[in-house]
C-alpha cells in the first residue's frame, strides 16, 4: 500500500517572529536604562512614592509583556495552520491511495483493512443517499458493468392501443414533485420522497435525467463523493436563468459553487481514465441542461432556488466545472 505523505516536521529553534520580539524587548530595556541613567536625580529623591514606583514599573515591563503576548498569539496561529495542513495532507494522501488501489488492483479486489475503514468512516454520514438510490435500478448499460447488479430489462415506455404511450396520457409532472424526486428519499421512511419519485418516474423526460442522475451519484460513490458532503457557493436564481437561456462564459463560473478540491481532483481523473464515467457524466450534464431550459420557463425563484439544492444539481455543480462547463 501506498505511503500516506506527511508535511515535514520543522526543525526545533526560535522563530523569526521570536527573534524580533527578543531584539525589541532587548532595546526597550536598554532605552529604559539609558533614560534612567542620563535622567537628573529629582530633588526629593531620599523620599519614596509608591504610587510612582508602581507607574514606573508598569511603564518599563507593560510593553514588553504586550510583544511576548502578540508572540504568543502568532505561535499559537502558527501551531493551528500546521495542523491544519497536516490534517488536509493525511485526507488527500488517504484519497490518493484508495486511487492508488483502485487501478493497481484487479476488478473485485478489496481495499486493505486500515484504508476500507478510513473510507467507510468519513463516508458513514451520508451513505443514507446511496440506500436511497439502490431502490431505484437503472436499466442503462454503465449501471449493469459498474454495479454488477443482474437488471431484467424493462420495457421503458409501454405502448398502448392505437399507438399511444404511457407518457402520453400521464399526468403532468408539477415542479415540487420534480424538485423533490432530483433530490432523491433521504430514507427509506420518506414517503413523500418515494411518492414524488414514483409520479416523477412517469414522465419521460423527468425519467430521463432521475435514472442519468442515479447513474451518475452511483459512479462517484465508488470514489468516495457524496453529494452531502459537497457544500457548494449558492447562487442566485438570475443567474440560473441566465445559463438556461444560453449564456456562457466567464459570468456564470459562480454556478461552479463546489470548491471542495479532493472532489474535484478524483472526479477529474476519473473523467480522463474512465470511459464509462466520461459517458455518463456527459449525459447527464446533457439531460440536466434540457431539464433546466423547460424549468425555468414556468419556475418562480423560490423553485429554482429549491433546485439548485438538490442532490443532482450538486452533481451539475460538480462535473460542470471538472467539464468546464461554467467556463
Amino acid at each position: 500500500m501506498a505511503n500516506v505523505p506527511q508535511p515535514q516536521t520543522p526543525k526545533p529553534g526560535p522563530s523569526r517572529i521570536e527573534v524580533i520580539a527578543l531584539a525589541l524587548s532587548v532595546g526597550w530595556m536598554v532605552a529604559v536604562a539609558i533614560f534612567f541613567i542620563v535622567l537628573p536625580p529629582s530633588g526629593d529623591a531620599a523620599s519614596f512614592d509608591s504610587l510612582r514606583f508602581v507607574l514606573t514599573l508598569m511603564a518599563v515591563f507593560m510593553p514588553v509583556a504586550m510583544i511576548w503576548v502578540a508572540v504568543a498569539a502568532a505561535r499559537s496561529a502558527r501551531v493551528m495552520r500546521e495542523e491544519a495542513a497536516r490534517l488536509h495532507a493525511a485526507i488527500d494522501g488517504m484519497r490518493h491511495t484508495y486511487m492508488a488501489e483502485r487501478q493497481g488492483k484487479p476488478a473485485g479486489a478489496s481495499l486493505e483493512p486500515t484504508v476500507e475503514k478510513k473510507l467507510t468512516e468519513i463516508a458513514q454520514a451520508t451513505r443514507k443517499t446511496e440506500t436511497a438510490l439502490a431502490t431505484f435500478t437503472s436499466s442503462r448499460e454503465a449501471q449493469k458493468l459498474l454495479t454488477e447488479r443482474k437488471v431484467a430489462p424493462v420495457d421503458d415506455q409501454p405502448t398502448l392501443a392505437l399507438g399511444t404511450s404511457a407518457d402520453d396520457i400521464a399526468p403532468a409532472l408539477i415542479n415540487s414533485d420534480l424538485i423533490r424526486a432530483l433530490n432523491f428519499p433521504d430514507t427509506e421512511q420518506d414517503t413523500r420522497g418515494f411518492a414524488a419519485l414514483r409520479r416523477a418516474l412517469k414522465d419521460r423526460n423527468a425519467r430521463q435525467l432521475v435514472q442519468a442522475s442515479q447513474d451518475l451519484l452511483t459512479l462517484l460513490s465508488q470514489d468516495g463523493i457524496y453529494m452531502d458532503d459537497l457544500r457548494p457557493d449558492r447562487a442566485r436564481p438570475e443567474l440560473w436563468r441566465r445559463f438556461a437561456r444560453g449564456e456562457r462564459g466567464r459570468p456564470m463560473a459562480a454556478l461552479g459553487g463546489v470548491r471542495d478540491r479532493s472532489s474535484l481532483a478524483l472526479a477529474s481523473g476519473r473523467m480522463r481514465e474512465d470511459t464509462i464515467f466520461r459517458d455518463a457524466a456527459h449525459h447527464f450534464l446533457r439531460k440536466f441542461d434540457q431539464m433546466l431550459q423547460s424549468f425555468e420557463q414556468v419556475a418562480s425563484d423560490e423553485e429554482i432556488a429549491a433546485l439548485s439544492e438538490t442532490r443532482t444539481a450538486r452533481a451539475f455543480m460538480l462535473m460542470g466545472r471538472v467539464t468546464g462547463a461554467f467556463d
